[in-house]
């Protein structure tokens, strides 16, 4: 078959892709325990990576979506590791409670102040917002140590987010990263098992509870 001229979408209508993708993630998933707000995360992380292995292996704390929504409609901060999360993010629905997303990896103290301590700059992002922020949403989809840092500092008391959405992805660290994320009972959080995550599904968790923020 000639793609070229020959293949055809099912259709180009957004909303209708949506439909049909979110259909096929649950005729696919099967029979499952979600109550329906959990499902409408499970399902945004299955559709943004077609993996659902990984939608299997998520963790939601029971409190983690009324923190979530409490947290957006607060006017709270949203904290990403990288810039990929904030730019994936709808800004809008953040903005009109009062809040936003920041990201400060690339900023040039927290650059300066990794090269002087040794340390990643996902770490010195972290304690840079735990110093600017009250509260706040941490999404954390890519760097493993500052999910470690971010442990680190609630432990000691240093900062206290309102939720934790952390899913980083890869080899060294990751996965440990969010084991020691499941422990922590001071915070409420969404996780989930393995090396497998990203930025991508952590953008996916993130946008779905904003949405269900934005719902009257």
């Amino acid at each position: 078959m000639d793609f070229r001229t020959d293949f055809k979408p099912l259709t180009v209508d957004p909303d209708k892709i949506y439909e049909h993708s979110f259909a096929t993630i649950l005729e696919e998933y099967g029979p499952h325990d979600f109550t329906e707000d959990e499902w409408k995360i499970i399902r945004r992380i299955i559709h943004a990576s077609a993996d659902f292995d990984l939608g299997r292996s998520v963790i939601i704390h029971p409190d983690a979506i009324e923190a979530g929504i409490r947290a957006i409609r607060s006017g709270k901060a949203v904290i990403a590791d990288v810039q990929m999360i904030e730019s994936g993010t709808g800004h809008k629905r953040f903005q009109k409670h009062g809040g936003d997303v920041y990201c400060y990896i690339s900023d040039e103290d927290v650059s300066k102040a990794a090269k002087e301590a040794g340390a990643t700059r996902a770490i010195m992002s972290m304690q840079k917002a735990a110093h600017l922020h009250e509260g706040g949403i941490y999404a954390i989809g890519n760097a493993p140590t500052a999910l470690l840092e971010l442990i680190r500092l609630i432990k000691e008391g240093v900062v206290k987010p309102d939720l934790i959405i952390g899913m980083p992805v890869g080899f060294v660290s990751a996965a440990e990263s969010k084991e020691e994320l499941a422990k922590i009972t001071e915070v409420p959080f969404i996780t989930n098992l393995g090396r497998k995550g990203g930025s991508t599904v952590t953008v996916a968790a993130l946008n779905a509870i904003s949405l269900l923020a934005d719902q009257a």
